[in-house]
């Protein structure tokens, strides 16, 4: 019998496959309408983003084939969803990401910074942690994590050995020091009566006895201490990633989804979420998460003693050799390379072009150069023009002439070739992408939304900031069970719809929820940094859990309060818009 329902359990995929659709089946068939075969759809997709029956990425191309079979939209008009400009913002930020991993760049930045902090426990969580959540802003988070965690895990094995030799030292000079004065002991004892030699014997062997439990009981608490240390410098690192991916647009895939779904729906918004706009309302945001959640960490894995674990006043030469791993391992990546100097330039001038094309508070130079009439100059222009220029730059100093063994020189690779583009891009978000937006396009074309925004009215009676704090906590909790992509490209459109039906800004439901779909803390599935620091930090889910609960409330609670103070100054969401009035009609 157990071989029978292990049988079943390993074809689960296949069942659910084939019977999930015929389930759902009567929606359409019983409730006629171009709403119904719509939620059919959403209804189908979730079902398959939340088993992961077949990929992610196969599931997100599926409007493709519903929606022209079910007469909601032409085949040609839904696949035009799956490259917009959103999509080209993500392309070009990945492009930068991908040569920023290729050089090493991510891996400089962050020993230096490790090097200007110092290695005592406290300093050093506050370094890896801020380290992570700055790398995160630019490139993935799985890079980000898989990066750090082995430098974190390498550091705190050179403190454990470095304290376990500093120990044997001391008790071996304190055996020298006791072996002396038994020897002397001994001596007197021996010139007074010479038939006495086993109460002798006995003494040092009491005396190595002594010392060998000594150096027992501390190994074992120095194990205890490093094992904790280790449980959350690896949480800290995983935690970090997620947190800082929410800084910048194109940190993590749900805020570009956010973007792109806004400009969909609400087409006459004006460009209200563009890079400068989300930097200035989340990197605060950022920081605020990322200090409490240390504090929460070193109150959960340190203890109360500030001081000690901050080392005030101490010395100790263990601390010494951990700092001289990370030095060793920053002397290993030798003087910044033409390359590196290259690819650091075009990242600092494309931040640059990206917080300057619109400020907000003064014209920006694509207003003033381009978009006087229509916005043609987005922020996915600049992203692609700045990341076209690795393709196009050398990775080395041009000089011609022949080389040192005689051969003529040859001209450079570029900073990046496809191939290695090809091997890195997650072409699979891309479509996760598009897929999301095909979903909201649907709903607004087959009238679902509308439908859906008619049903929510009597939430009107709620308070909003209400509303926005349950809806973050809902957020937060499937995004534990589900990817984050798949979970704002399902809870976008119907908060959207919410937004309306109730006369609330449409950002201050989706903008927190957008947010809170980042704050999987709490299993090692929820994402892949959290899986990364399971695999290397002696872990047990309870561990995860236990501070991943507080985290997401710490989380949900922050976004809250960053929404309704400066996010309400940013973006007037004390009002109801105008271009909310109508969404986009086909």
């Amino acid at each position: 019998m157990a071989g029978f329902f292990s049988c079943l359990w390993s074809w689960r995929n296949y069942f659910f496959i084939v019977l999930t659709p015929l389930i759902v089946l009567p929606l359409p068939l019983m409730v006629p309408g171009p709403e119904a075969k719509c939620g059919y759809a959403i209804i189908l997709m979730a079902l398959y983003w939340c088993t992961e029956c077949i990929p992610l990425a196969v599931t997100a191309m599926l409007p493709v084939i519903l929606f022209p079979m079910m007469g909601i939209m032409e085949s040609s008009e839904v696949c035009v969803q799956y490259l917009k400009d959103s999509n080209m913002l993500f392309i070009g930020g990945l492009l930068v990401a991908i040569a920023v991993e290729h050089w090493n760049l991510h891996r400089r930045i962050a020993l230096q910074v490790l090097l200007l902090v110092g290695v005592k426990p406290s300093l050093l969580m506050i370094g890896f942690m801020s380290t992570t959540a700055f790398l995160s802003m630019w490139i993935s988070n799985t890079a980000s994590t898989a990066m750090m965690v082995p430098i974190a895990n390498a550091v705190l094995e050179q403190l454990s050995d470095t304290e376990a030799k500093a120990e044997e030292r001391d008790l071996g000079l304190t055996f020298e020091k006791e072996g002396q004065t038994n020897q002397a002991f001994e001596i007197d004892d021996a010139n007074e009566n010479n038939k006495q030699p086993k109460p002798q014997e006995s003494c040092t062997d009491i005396v190595a006895c002594e010392r060998s439990l000594d150096m027992e009981l501390r190994r074992l608490k120095r194990e205890q201490k490093y094992l904790k240390l280790s449980k959350g410098m690896s949480l800290s690192v995983c935690y970090a990633a997620s947190i800082g991916g929410t800084a910048t647009l194109t940190g993590t895939t749900p805020n570009v989804i956010l973007k792109g779904q806004i400009d969909e729906l609400f087409p006459g918004n004006d460009g209200i979420i563009n890079f400068a706009s989300w930097f200035g309302f989340s990197f605060p945001n950022m920081i605020l998460m990322l200090a409490l959640s240390w504090l929460w960490l070193q109150i959960l894995f340190l203890g109360f003693n500030f001081k000690a674990s901050f080392g005030c006043g101490e010395k100790k030469e263990g601390d010494k050799e951990a700092y001289q791993v990370i030095r060793n391992e920053y002397r290993k990546l030798g003087r910044m390379s033409f390359a590196e100097i290259s690819v650091l330039i075009i990242f600092i001038l494309l931040v640059l072009l990206w917080f300057t094309r619109e400020p907000g508070f003064m014209p920006g130079w694509a207003t003033v150069l381009f978009n006087m009439d229509k916005p043609y100059v987005t922020d996915g222009t600049t992203a692609i023009l700045m990341s076209t220029l690795f393709f196009c730059i050398p990775s080395q100093l041009p000089c011609c002439g022949p080389s040192d063994n005689g051969k003529p020189f040859k001209a450079p690779p570029t900073l990046l070739n496809w191939n290695i583009v090809h091997e890195k891009m997650p072409w699979n978000i891309i479509l996760l992408l598009g897929g999301g937006f095909a979903l909201a396009k649907g709903s607004e074309t087959s009238g679902l939304s509308v439908w859906l925004g008619e049903s929510l009215t009597p939430l009107q009676s709620i308070p909003p900031f209400a509303i926005s704090i349950l809806l973050c906590l809902l957020v937060a909790m499937f995004t534990e069970c589900s990817s984050n992509t798949a979970t704002t490209t399902l809870f976008l459109p119907i908060l959207a719809s919410m937004a309306t039906a109730i006369k609330v800004h449409p950002l201050y439901v989706m903008l927190p929820c957008t947010i809170s779909a980042s704050l999987a803390f709490m299993l090692p599935v929820a994402t892949p940094p959290n899986a990364i620091a399971f695999s290397y930090g002696n872990l047990k889910v309870i561990d995860m859990a236990k501070a991943g609960f507080i985290l997401n409330i710490i989380g949900v609670m922050t976004i809250n309060l960053a929404i309704n103070s400066w996010g309400v100054a940013m973006f007037q969401l004390n009002t109801f818009p105008s271009w909310a009035n109508v969404t986009k009609t086909p």
